[in-house]
């Protein structure tokens, strides 16, 4: 992490019954993962991965303020169908393992 960041989480709901396309999907994820190349980010999906059914997220990544964590989430591609919502919080990390 830089010096002076903060770290923030993002949880994501499923607003409705319809899905998100593949395609949305797969545009999510290469914007996560572009991200993740300047920042600090780490991502994964809530649900059951072997039958696809998908009902949220959670993301937590590096951010200067709220403003710039608000604007990172919003151009995620998977908010522009309106098929999701997603809470935002800055997260102290309080405890953290150096070894496992």
């Amino acid at each position: 992490m830089k010096e002076g960041s903060m770290l923030f989480v993002r949880i994501d709901y499923k607003v409705g019954a319809d899905e998100v396309t593949e395609q949305v999907a797969i545009e999510s994820a290469e914007y996560l993962k572009k991200l993740s190349a300047k920042r600090y980010l780490t991502a994964g999906v809530f649900g059951d991965m072997t039958t696809e059914e998908i009902d949220g997220a959670m993301v937590i990544f590096e951010a200067e303020n709220l403003a710039e964590a608000k604007a990172i989430s919003d151009a995620d591609p998977v908010f522009q169908g309106g098929l999701y919502r997603y809470d935002l919080r800055q997260w102290h990390v309080m405890v953290t393992s150096t070894e496992l």
